[in-house]
């Protein structure tokens, strides 16, 4: 008996703005990047954060999620966090960042710089 294997749904959705600013910050990054990594430290008032920095290697681990301006990266130890959400770019007149619609958030610190699952 054969196996089909189906395509894996993506682990994280993004938005067109933010494959805009993915494209935006790989045309500007540095000669030794291979894409950005989305990662969840722990720091804030509700325990983890999410960042984005230019990467250099992958790991194994890593979650790689193809856009058509270039790779983005989810750290391994965040997936389980990160499942199911969605990644945005906003820019508005004060302010301009990526922000997540996470459903494994069960809270967030009332700046929204950090959230706890």
């Amino acid at each position: 008996m054969a196996t089909t294997l189906r395509e894996r749904p993506a682990a994280l959705n993004l938005t067109a703005t933010a494959h805009a600013r993915i494209a935006d910050l790989m045309a500007r990054a540095p000669a030794d990047a291979i894409g950005v990594k989305l990662s969840t430290p722990r720091r804030g008032c509700s325990g983890l954060a999410y960042s984005v920095d230019y990467v250099t290697d992958a790991k194994p681990f890593d979650e790689r999620i193809e856009t058509p301006g270039g790779t983005l990266f989810v750290d391994g130890g965040s997936i389980l966090y990160l499942i199911g959400s969605t990644m945005d770019w906003v820019e508005d007149d004060f302010t301009a960042g990526f922000v997540f619609a996470n459903p494994n958030a069960k809270g967030a610190c009332g700046c929204g710089e950090s959230f706890t699952v």
